[in-house]
């Protein structure tokens, strides 16, 4: 992502060069439109600027004060704008929308605290007010995830996301408080001897007319999918075969292992596996005719797993193998990752997670967590890894697990091994990979987290990473340095991408 990155640093640049020049050579309506332009440019410059320090940014104090002085129309455009610009440093995702709206409200709020105060407040009335700001910030995005990402609507689930995310809101105002202390009445005097020099009055329906577009702006963009999405599906539904299957790369004999892995894919990018027709035939087509092949209760779980995605019921005989293959003790061969998926299985198969079959798998399987918070596939004890604490993370989920002890553990654990690239290895310190990556964000949205703001190296999000993965044709690299089985890299991606856990159905 370095060149979007540095892409962004030169559109930011010249947004502010530009606006300096509009200034000078424009009549008033302009300049104030230029001055609004410059000011979301410094806004958005001001958040690039300390991404090494998460959620201490200056961005928050320039939107309200822009507001507080220049009004609400100027200040909601402020705080959209420099929300959307930043997005193409640190990435653009279904977070986008809600950021823009959370900073225009801020800038609508310093315009009401401006008109409340007739623009007369001191250092301190201001700095307070800065930093509940950045409290409000945290609310709205807190509750975006909510409802976005949570699948559990309740006010008890959304005091569990609040709490999880207190502390960047703190870090967020305290930041803000030492930014309106250092800079803050210095911009207000600066922006009010631009008002009294220029003063140029938003009528009612030019300041609606305004804050209508600039919120289309987002609702649009919540409407589209990202690009790297978009191009997933067309480059997996140009792999596919006239049996109706994929396999692990274009022209390869279709398999039942990257069907699935294609069906799950497509399903979490919002396409319906059974409109993809080949030759009369569908992906569907083909994993039910290759039902009788299935070799133990892997080949099963992900089989029904996909047929669920695919909004298909799965045959009555596969089901009963599936639930045949449960052992004694609630696992399902004494596996973690075998465990996690016939509870995923069992799940999308329309299994109530309050059956026995599944409080027990997920009773046996919550005791196989290591002290770390990870979990190995083979049982607690092995080396804990990411792509096995994930499928873990979602597993417990699905089978009702409250998102809280073991599942905020594993999400911590997660967290807590990305990479300064922003991906994730397959093991504590090895290099960052797309398969794994994706799996580390499914497992971070169950346990009720966020990925955009998953920066623990205060450098790029996971989805950043994974998005900066994808080639001209639409796949999806396996890393950096390799390209190797691309219709399952890129299936799997797309399931990280469109920030989907398991089951897709559920």
């Amino acid at each position: 992502m370095i060149g979007w990155q540095a892409a962004s640093f030169v559109l930011l640049g010249l947004a502010l060069a530009g606006g300096f020049a509009w200034y000078e050579r424009s009549d008033p309506s302009a300049k104030v439109l230029a001055l609004v332009a410059t000011l979301a440019a410094l806004a958005a410059l001001g958040r690039v600027a300390f991404a090494a320090l998460p959620d201490v940014k200056p961005t928050t104090d320039i939107v309200l004060i822009s507001g507080f002085v220049l009004g609400g129309a100027p200040g909601f455009a402020v705080g959209s704008v420099a929300a959307l610009a930043s997005n193409f440093f640190f990435g653009q995702g279904a977070w986008t929308p809600w950021q823009m709206f959370a900073w225009g409200v801020i800038g609508l709020l310093g315009a009401g605290l401006g008109r409340l105060s007739g623009r007369r407040l001191g250092r301190v009335p201001l700095t307070v007010a800065c930093g509940l700001a950045g409290l409000l910030y945290g609310v709205i995005l807190n509750f975006s995830t909510w409802i976005t990402f949570s699948g559990d609507l309740t006010f008890d689930h959304y005091l569990v996301i609040a709490g999880s995310a207190f502390p960047f809101d703190l870090t967020h105002a305290i930041g803000n408080v030492v930014f309106c202390v250092a800079f803050g009445p210095a911009l207000v005097r600066a922006l009010l001897r631009f008002r009294a020099r220029i003063d140029v009055r938003f009528a009612p329906i030019a300041a609606a007319s305004l804050v209508a577009l600039l919120l289309a702006v987002p609702v649009a963009f919540a409407l589209g999918t990202p690009a790297a999405v978009s191009h997933g599906v067309i480059y997996l539904t140009r792999t596919q075969n006239a049996d109706g299957g994929f396999g692990g790369a274009p022209g390869a004999p279709s398999n039942e292992l990257d069907t699935s892995w294609a069906v799950l894919g497509l399903a979490a990018a919002g396409r319906d596996p059974r409109s993809l027709v080949r030759d009369g035939r569908t992906p569907v087509s083909y994993m039910l005719a290759a039902a009788s092949s299935l070799q133990g209760p892997g080949d099963l779980e992900r089989t029904i797993l996909a047929l669920g995605a695919a909004h298909v019921a799965p045959p009555a005989a596969m089901l009963k193998s599936l639930r045949t293959a449960q052992q004694k003790d609630g696992s399902f061969g004494r596996l973690v990752n075998q465990t996690a998926f016939g509870i995923l299985a069992l799940r999308a198969a329309g299994t109530p997670a309050s059956s026995t079959a599944i409080r027990r798998a997920r009773v046996w399987l919550t005791h196989q967590q290591n002290a770390d918070g990870g979990f190995n596939f083979a049982g607690q004890g092995g080396g804990s890894g990411i792509d096995d604490t994930a499928g873990a993370l979602q597993g417990l989920v699905a089978g009702g697990a409250p998102r809280k002890g073991a599942v905020a553990r594993a999400g911590a654990y997660i967290a807590g091994e990305q990479n300064p690239d922003g991906g994730f290895p397959l093991q504590p310190g090895g290099p960052s990979n797309a398969q794994s990556t994706a799996w580390a964000i499914q497992g971070l949205v169950a346990a009720g987290r966020v990925p955009s703001r998953t920066t623990r190296h205060g450098s790029d999000s996971p989805l950043t990473y994974l998005a900066g993965l994808s080639v001209t044709d639409g796949s999806v690299r396996y890393s950096a340095t390799t390209t190797q089985t691309p219709v399952w890299v890129t299936a799997q991606a797309l399931t990280g991408l469109a920030q989907r856990p398991f089951p897709i159905n559920g």
